[in-house]
């Protein structure tokens, strides 16, 4: 498998590093209807059982890995900021 390189412009997230990139370890990308329905602890932990729905577009999609930098709430699943 080759490296991935995730790019995130979201720079008040936890995972976000220099040069825009996400350094989750894991992300999940839902729709923005499943992402607005959802509650924040609907993550990567449990990605392998929710149920893929489709986008139409680009813009109808969102990020659910997201937590506030320096946040006390950092998720407690298998999201690892990585080195």
């Amino acid at each position: 498998m080759t490296d991935q390189h995730i790019h995130c412009i979201v720079s008040d997230c936890h995972y976000w590093n220099q040069g825009n990139k996400c350094h989750a370890n894991e992300i999940l990308v839902a729709n923005d209807a499943f992402g607005s329905q959802q509650p924040d602890n609907i993550d990567v932990a449990s990605a392998g059982q929710l149920t893929p729905g489709t986008a139409g577009t680009c813009t109808a999609t969102c990020c659910k890995t997201y937590v506030t930098k320096d946040s006390d709430q950092i998720k407690s699943d298998t999201v690892k900021r990585m080195p």
